[in-house]
């Protein structure tokens, strides 16, 4: 990748918080520690349940006026509605939606801190490049301005799902999961040492057990893969679920312990008409069956 790739993401949008209870309240509430935003960085961040599943993912992004949290346009009204719930007396303002806060991803090779955008470093890993806050939509305008390519929303998906990086609204429904499983105890997205916060002692005690069965793993088969949701199944068992495809490569979640037992057993791996190879991220640090090896792109 010789220069770096400039997509707008139509599914991506920003809510913003402030008021100057505005901190205390998110480190009350989410996984990541919001002490990290103080050198003005971007953390990648959860909101649990009380029974410790996933129901928001989001970036928090420190701002002048306070914060904002760029997510899933699916889930941003619910989050709103959430946010509100807990703020009882906090003086917290909370606007969605925000004018002129279209978003978009910047990454590939060479590719410094861009300029006149207000743009952040993705947390989760340093090969996605950055995440930028645009005033306008223009996304021709915006990539000649970087000297960028102009990209697309899938070409984005495309370098997430190389990566082996998972995204909620994506790769799997918001409730479904406990953050290891969304690996989020290795892409950043929880700080095991901060205080309390809703979910936290069913995330703590996961941490300690090592009790994730479940892990997302990037997958390869040698013909076009069935569409995200599809069931990955070893004969007649269960291995797990595809998430995002991009043709021949995807993302999946599967129970590890099964699809160790299958293979050792020398069984395929299936979903729909599709053999699937499993391959470990090189940012994974969780045992995969002997079958899979580590990849980064």
């Amino acid at each position: 990748m010789d220069r770096c790739n400039f997509a707008l993401l139509p599914n991506r949008v920003v809510i913003a918080l402030k008021g100057p209870d505005a901190m205390n309240f998110l480190q009350g509430l989410i996984t990541n520690n919001m002490d990290k935003t103080a050198a003005g960085g971007a953390i990648h961040s959860g909101l649990l349940s009380p029974q410790g599943k996933l129901l928001f993912d989001f970036f928090v992004i420190p701002v002048d006026e306070g914060y904002l949290l760029e997510l899933d346009k699916t889930s941003a009204s619910d989050l709103t509605k959430r946010l509100s719930f807990y703020k009882l007396r906090a003086q917290v303002e909370i606007t969605y939606p925000v004018d002129h806060s279209a978003v978009a991803a910047i990454w590939g090779e060479p590719i410094a801190q861009p300029k006149g955008l207000r743009s952040f470093r993705d947390p989760r890993l340093p090969e996605l490049g950055y995440r930028a806050i645009c005033a306008h939509t223009d996304a021709a305008a915006l990539a000649a301005e970087l000297g960028c390519r102009l990209a697309s929303e899938d070409d984005y998906h495309a370098h997430r799902i190389a990566l082996g990086v998972p995204e909620g609204g994506q790769d799997y429904a918001f409730g479904a999961l406990f953050p290891h499983e969304a690996c989020f105890d290795l892409l950043h997205g929880v700080d095991f040492e901060k205080g309390c916060y809703v979910g936290q002692e069913v995330v703590s005690r996961m941490e300690h057990r090592g009790t994730a069965r479940k892990r997302f793993v990037h997958v390869e088969s040698t013909s076009p893969l069935p569409e995200s949701g599809t069931d990955i199944t070893a004969g007649d068992n269960l291995i797990g679920v595809l998430g995002s495809i991009s043709d021949r490569r995807g993302l999946a979640l599967v129970r590890l312990d099964r699809a160790a037992r299958a293979l050792a057993e020398g069984q395929r791996l299936i979903a729909g008409e599709a053999e699937l190879k499993l391959i470990q991220p090189s940012w994974g640090k969780f045992d995969l069956p002997s079958q899979g090896q580590t990849h980064s792109q």
